[in-house]
């Protein structure tokens, strides 16, 4: 049987109901096995304590636009479910509006507002209400930008204002929002990307209004540059097949560097510190002096975050806002389930249901 090398995982891992068997070509044992009935005299109900127990999420990476963690205990519906709300659920904001009054530039206006669209602002969408079609825009809904940009030549006969950039953009308070605003001034939080390119004589001067949505509109109000997940590398070998040592190389080039160790007698053994950086490419079982001597698994219910944030969240943010919209996810459905209990079972039985969610999105359930 396979072993592990080292005690930098939990020995939990190495429990073959969690793991999911890679081969030469194809995957093996992928859906979870732990349901209620499949094993006889095992309860595998539901529990919160034991979900608890088992739920593990820690930061391995961070930047000032990445993030790289680990969410540990969850069934793949339910993680790859967060993935689809930061790509396409949480809110930002974004320029939907474009009023062109002058472009005499080599762009067409069409072109000009798709990529004025895709620039990511720094703005908090919490500070704003949804606007929805038909409604007025107002400064509780609706952001101001202007653009005015012409291109000349100064006395020196150098180009002035050859590149239009996000920079350019200029914000245009509207009611309240400068005191809301503070000294945070709404803009590009990209300065660089550059929007249109100009000759002498040439003028782009729009009016630009943003306002808030989610990215399954339109990808410009997703707050991410992508958002994956990949199960967790697990790499076991067989005790009772060890490497011979003129092979300890070779076998370590198989793999992603650091992951094998070979010793200075040529004993090989796996750096689980250094294992999530494989890339599981089964180059190993393409040699048939290895065979038997590792196995190539993942742990099925430990999962490897990878998010790019592009818009006004810091990565950290960006989970816990999946997690908020998770919830009120969650919330309409309990509802929207006491109300057709309500409906069943006459007007009494809907008195609890009155009150609807709390500040949190929660909704008391009837045990």
């Amino acid at each position: 049987m396979a072993s592990s090398s080292s005690s930098y995982l939990p020995s939990s891992v190495l429990n073959p109901r969690r793991h999911v068997g890679v081969h030469a070509e194809r995957v093996s044992d992928v859906a979870s096995t732990e349901f209620p009935g499949h094993y006889p005299g095992e309860d595998h109900s539901w529990n919160l304590a034991r979900f608890k127990q088992n739920l593990t999420v820690s930061v391995k990476r961070l930047s000032q636009r990445s993030i790289e963690f680990d969410l540990v205990g969850v069934d793949a519906s339910i993680a790859n479910a967060f993935r689809r709300i930061l790509i396409a659920e949480v809110p930002t904001i974004a320029i939907e509006d474009v009023f062109v009054w002058n472009n005499t530039s080599v762009i067409h206006d069409e072109v000009l507002s798709h990529r004025l669209g895709l620039i990511p602002l720094n703005v908090d969408p919490a500070l704003f209400s949804s606007r929805l079609p038909g409604d007025i825009p107002y400064d509780r809904n609706t952001l101001v930008f202007q653009l005015d940009m012409e291109c000349s030549r100064d006395q020196k006969g150098n180009i002035v204002n050859e590149y239009v950039k996000s920079g350019d953009l200029k914000w245009v308070p509207q009611g309240e929002q400068e005191s809301v605003f503070g000294e945070l001034v709404p803009a590009a939080t990209n300065k660089d990307i550059v929007i249109a390119k100009l000759r002498p004589g040439q003028v782009i001067n729009v009016e630009l209004h943003a306002i808030k949505g989610v990215g399954k509109e339109h990808a410009k109000w997703s707050p991410v540059a992508t958002a994956t997940y990949r199960l967790h590398p697990l790499v076991l070998m067989n005790p009772l097949n060890p490497i011979p040592p003129h092979l300890a190389q070779k076998f370590a080039s198989c793999f992603s560097p650091g992951v094998v160790k070979v010793g200075t007698n040529g004993e090989v053994s796996i750096d689980d510190r250094h294992l999530r950086k494989e890339t599981m490419s089964r180059e190993v079982l393409r040699h048939k002096e290895f065979e038997g001597c590792v196995e190539l698994k993942r742990i099925r219910d430990w999962f490897i975050y990878s998010v790019e944030s592009e818009g006004p969240y810091a990565p950290e943010v960006l989970f816990p806002e999946a997690i908020k919209v998770m919830r009120g996810k969650i919330a309409s459905i309990r509802a929207a389930a006491e109300a057709l209990l309500a409906d069943n079972e006459g007007p009494e039985a809907g008195a609890a249901q009155a009150a609807g969610p709390d500040a949190d999105g929660d909704v008391e359930m009837d045990s």
